[in-house]
């Protein structure tokens, strides 16, 4: 593929998913310019979850996935029920009904990983803090 046309499909990408790109480049240098818009505190760089946040990787890793169960909960519901939506709308047609049972099907595996992220992380990081002590 020559450059022209490579350069004409990223930049019709770029049109079509213009507040997605500047999100994210947003949500990209936030943080860069949270560091250096640190008043009075040069070199220096404060836990963004506080003062009394984690202080090392393991609790600052099990506050993001508690964090993602809080979010992903609710979605897992909504899930469920579009599940049963999809169930009713079926009305009997084989493929349809196969459609529901695949999407109930990968809503639940997705959701036994979510619940079951939490439970491995701290299976892991007491494997791991057993080693070290």
């Amino acid at each position: 593929m020559d450059f022209k046309l490579r350069y004409n499909i990223n930049m019709q990408f770029i049109k079509k998913n213009l507040i997605i790109v500047l999100s994210i480049a947003f949500l990209t240098f936030l943080p860069i310019s949270m560091i250096f818009a640190a008043e009075g505190k040069v070199g220096t760089i404060d836990n963004p979850l506080g003062s009394n946040g984690p202080t090392s990787i393991q609790a600052f890793l099990l506050k993001i996935l508690e964090g993602a169960i809080k979010i992903g909960t609710p979605i897992i519901v909504l899930a469920v029920i579009y599940c049963g939506f999809l169930f009713v709308k079926a009305q009997g047609n084989p493929e349809e009904i196969t459609k529901a049972k695949e999407a109930l099907m990968y809503t639940l595996i997705g959701a036994a990983i979510l619940l079951g992220a939490v439970a491995i992380s701290r299976l892991i990081i007491d494997t791991v803090t057993t080693i070290t002590a």
